[in-house]
């Protein structure tokens, strides 16, 4: 049986600041070092977005810092990191983030059958009438809930 995948990472902020319509899975390209410290669970996304440069889709600072046992082949933390993706995705990326005005942003960072993965999500910036929107929304279901379990310890 397969291995469940195991998130290293994740950005919470990210659907609170953006209106997230689709999520995307990419392959991420990393040394040997990053990796192990992905593996250690050190990284930060909170930051980080894509772009398609050239043909290419690339993760712009995703901070991933050195590996404590490394040595000269440890890299630049914030490096610019490629994505591996289907050329149709990314032509189709490109043209919704062009045409739409739509942003790509990191979700979240897990392995999945031993390869690092990222979750990118397609969206729109929140305006900061929907953040509160959100706000309300989300302090409603509390209070659903705290309502509903107090209910339930009565009987």
């Amino acid at each position: 049986m397969a291995k469940r995948s195991s998130a290293v990472a994740r950005n919470k902020r990210a659907r609170f600041e953006y209106e997230i319509f689709e999520t995307i899975e990419a392959g991420l390209v990393l040394t040997g070092t990053e990796v192990k410290s992905l593996r250690e669970g050190r990284t930060d996304i909170n930051d980080s977005f894509a772009q398609i440069r050239n043909g290419e889709a690339v993760l712009m600072n995703m901070h991933i810092p050195p590996y404590d046992k490394g040595n000269v082949h440890n890299v630049d933390p914030r490096r610019t990191r490629k994505l591996l993706l289907h050329r149709r995705d990314i032509q189709r990326l490109l043209g919704q983030t062009q045409a739409k005005g739509l942003t790509l942003v990191a979700l979240r960072v897990y392995f999945r059958r031993g390869w690092a993965k990222i979750e990118l999500g397609l969206g729109r910036g929140k305006r900061e009438f929907d953040k509160r929107e959100s706000i309300k929304k989300r302090e409603s279901q509390r209070e659903i809930s705290r309502a509903l379990s107090g209910r339930r310890s009565r009987r």
